[in-house]
């Protein structure tokens, strides 16, 4: 078995690999949006709890002057 990774152009393409599919010619993963998915779950099962607002802002704060003092 081979795998490869295609970015679709045309959906008239994504059509025509649903249907070999179909046909069970070959096998579709969308990784795509599974992959996210699962990051995001991992990182907020480490969590505690998450961050509030005012955590947050506080975090970009921090962020944006440190940039600003690269500059």
């Amino acid at each position: 078995m081979n795998t490869m990774r295609i970015d679709i152009i045309n959906p008239k393409a994504a059509k025509l690999l649903r249907d070999l599919e179909d046909m069970n010619l070959i096998s579709i993963q969308d990784s795509s949006k599974k992959g996210f998915a699962d990051v995001l779950k991992k990182l907020r099962s480490k969590a505690k709890e998450a961050p509030s607002l005012e955590d947050i802002s506080k975090e970009m704060e921090a962020v944006g002057n440190n940039a600003k003092s690269r500059n």
